[in-house]
């Protein structure tokens, strides 16, 4: 961000407010190893309101990845990192099963990527989802 109120995120500037708000609420610890034993990034546990999501990234800027569980605490991250990083060129969905570290699906943020994936989430569909983790 370049500024209090700068922000690549296209909504309104109260609710961008709680979302920042939220950020500093969110306890972190350090992630297990994933299911074969081996840490294969960055791995964190986010906690807030009583629900936890996994958090793994890896990358530098401008190539970078964020992944989170699918749930609305993982989208809330994902949101705080697209204020922080700025627009995200690809969101993908992972299903439910397609990663040991997230049993439950996950969605993926990707700064560097060449062109938009078709058929994942949209930064709508993620904001409007991170809406239901805020304190």
């Amino acid at each position: 961000m370049s500024g209090p109120d700068a922000s690549a995120l296209p909504i309104d500037a109260g609710l961008r407010a709680r979302f920042r708000s939220a950020g500093p609420k969110i306890a972190w610890r350090d992630a297990p190893p994933g299911p074969a034993g081996a840490r294969r990034h960055s791995a964190r546990i986010a906690h807030l309101n009583d629900e936890e999501a996994r958090v793994e990234s890896w990358g530098r800027p401008p190539r970078a990845s964020v992944q989170v569980d699918s749930g609305p605490l993982g989208a809330l991250v994902l949101v705080l990192e697209i204020d922080r990083r700025g627009l995200v060129p690809r969101l993908v969905a992972r299903a439910a099963g397609a990663d040991a570290a997230f049993p439950n699906g996950a969605i993926r943020a990707e700064w560097g990527a060449a062109a938009a994936a078709t058929g994942g989430p949209t930064l709508r569909d993620l904001i409007d989802l991170a809406r239901y983790a805020l304190p």
